[in-house]
């Protein structure tokens, strides 16, 4: 997404944002609070999820002073916090606005929190991830591991009961649905969770177990539990997962059809 897109978005969130404070007299403090006061969508969601995450032991200023440092430090968490929201509003039907992921959807809220645990346990900061890891869990309902890698454009549907593991890794433009669990198949340490491809979308209460890979624009269907290699452009089903149709075309997580 280029420099002109970036500052669109950003326009475009700024304008419904004074909208709705206009519209709802009630949501006018909290909009200027938490929007139209800040200069560019990094500090306003640096302001947000702090705010959000600030605990007894840990401020909300100390927290919102280390989210721009991650911001500044790393160019690409603001690309992909700018391709999460795209994500939410072209394929979520309950999104209406970009400012909405960003104000109000709590799976775009741990998928952001994790890209800044993630920068900071790749800068050697892993007691501090740990430390947040634990709190964005009891905020958002997803825990996700810091060391997991996740691209762009992800939309993590409502979020609650989502867990990722340590090693796994999810690709770009990926749709995955509430209770799902990127997990290892037993008690081994090393590479032990699923690589997703990009494309994929999985569906609610889904089980990805063990060091496997879910090929390119694969599908998930909901409640299944997959222990093996999934081919790309399949969709599987079922406990344990079987293919269940194969060589379809289009990218499942952008069409967001949940049936099998």
């Amino acid at each position: 997404m280029s420099a002109i897109e970036n500052d669109r978005l950003w326009s475009a969130i700024l304008l419904e944002a004074q909208a709705a404070a206009e519209a709802e007299p009630l949501l006018a403090s909290f909009l200027h609070m938490t929007v139209l006061r800040h200069p560019s969508l990094e500090d306003v969601l640096a302001f947000h999820l702090s705010s959000k995450l600030a605990s007894p032991v840990m401020d909300a200023r100390a927290l919102m002073e280390l989210f721009r440092e991650a911001f500044e430090a790393d160019g690409q968490i603001a690309a992909c916090v700018r391709s999460d929201i795209t994500a939410c509003f072209e394929r979520d039907p309950a999104c209406d606005g970009y400012a909405t992921p960003l104000l109000y959807f709590k799976g775009f809220h741990a998928i952001q929190s994790q890209r800044i645990t993630h920068w900071l346990w790749q800068n050697g900061r892993q007691a501090l991830a740990l430390f947040l890891q634990n709190r964005i869990s009891e905020v958002t309902g997803a825990d996700i591991h810091p060391a997991a890698k996740l691209g762009h454009g992800i939309l993590l549907d409502h979020g609650t009961g989502v867990v990722v593991g340590e090693t796994a890794v999810i690709g770009n433009n990926v749709s995955i649905l509430h209770g799902v669990t990127l997990g290892g198949s037993g008690k081994e340490r090393g590479d032990r969770h699923p690589k997703i491809g990009d494309g994929v979308m999985i569906g609610a209460g889904a089980a990805v177990l063990g060091n496997i890979h879910v090929g390119a624009c694969a599908k998930i269907g909901a409640g299944s539990v997959v222990l093996d290699d999934v081919p790309p452009h399949c969709t599987v089903a079922g406990v344990p997962a079987r293919v269940v149709s194969q060589g379809g075309g289009g990218t499942p997580a952008l069409e967001m059809d949940q049936r099998v």
